[in-house]
C-alpha cells in the first residue's frame, strides 16, 4: 500500500503509519519548520494534567506527546492501532507512560476510566470521526477535559485555497526526500484539505455530548485547539 484513500480503512491507514515510523517524528519536525514542538507544549498546558490523574493520549503515535503529560505526576496512556509507531516509542520508555494497541472509534478501556482525553494530529485519520467522539466521551470522567488539536484552515477562501496548494506539493516532495513515502504524505495533505473548518469540528465536538467547546487557532489556523469538557 502507498496510499491510503479518503475512505481511511484503518487497516490501511495504519499500515501507512507503519511504514513511516522510524522517521516520522523527524519529518514532522521538518515539515513543520520545528513548529510542531510548540503545538505540543500548548496542548500540554491545555491538557493540565495534575498529579494522580489518568490521561489518555489517543493516535498517539511513539508517544513523543504523551511524555509530556507525565511531567507533572500523571499517568499516560499512549494509544495508536499503528504497531510500527508503538514499536518505535517502546524503544524509548519513559516514567509513568505506557504503550496500548487500540482503535480510536472503539477505545479498549472502561467507561470514565481518565480525567483527561487528548488526541492530536489523529482524529482527522479515524474512520469514523463522531464514534471517536463520542467513545472519548464514554471513557472520560464526569467533569473531565477533552483536548484536540488538529490541522486546520486559514481564514479565507482564497488564502486557504493556496495553503492547500503548498501542502499538495510540499509534503510530498520533502517527505520524498526523507523518508521515500511520498504516498504517504500525499494522503496527509488531502486529509487536511478534507478537513472540516473550526465551528464544523466544534459542532460535531458538541454533538457528541461535550459540553464548554470552544477553540482556538495556532500559527494563523493552521492548527486548532479544540477544549471541551463531559458534563458532570
Amino acid at each position: 500500500m502507498t496510499r491510503a484513500r479518503l475512505d481511511k480503512k484503518p487497516r490501511d491507514v495504519a499500515a501507512m503509519f507503519d511504514g513511516v515510523a522510524e522517521r516520522y517524528d523527524l519529518l514532522n519536525d521538518v515539515l513543520s519548520l520545528g513548529q510542531d514542538r510548540r503545538w505540543r507544549r500548548i496542548v500540554a498546558r491545555a491538557v493540565r494534567a495534575r498529579p494522580g490523574e489518568r490521561v489518555l493520549d489517543l493516535a498517539a503515535g511513539t508517544g513523543t506527546s504523551s511524555r509530556a503529560f507525565t511531567q507533572a505526576g500523571a499517568q499516560c496512556v499512549a494509544c495508536d492501532f499503528s504497531l510500527g509507531m508503538l514499536r518505535a516509542g517502546a524503544r524509548y520508555p519513559a516514567a509513568g507512560v505506557s504503550f496500548v494497541a487500540g482503535d480510536a472509534v472503539a477505545i479498549p478501556f472502561r467507561s470514565q476510566s481518565f480525567d483527561a482525553v487528548t488526541i492530536s494530529f489523529g482524529l482527522r485519520n479515524v474512520a469514523d470521526t463522531d464514534a471517536c467522539l463520542a467513545e472519548m466521551l464514554r471513557v472520560t470522567r464526569p467533569g473531565g477535559r477533552l483536548v484536540v488539536c488538529e490541522f486546520s484552515h486559514l481564514p479565507g477562501r482564497r488564502t486557504d485555497a493556496v495553503y492547500s496548494r503548498y501542502l499538495a506539493a510540499a509534503l510530498p516532495a520533502v517527505a520524498r526526500r526523507l523518508s521515500g513515502n511520498a504516498g504517504a504524505y500525499s494522503y496527509l495533505a488531502e486529509s487536511i484539505t478534507d478537513w472540516p473548518a473550526q465551528a464544523e469540528l466544534a459542532r460535531r465536538i458538541g454533538a457528541a455530548g461535550w459540553q464548554s467547546v470552544r477553540w482556538r487557532n495556532l500559527t494563523f489556523g493552521v492548527v486548532a485547539l479544540h477544549l471541551a469538557r463531559r458534563p458532570g
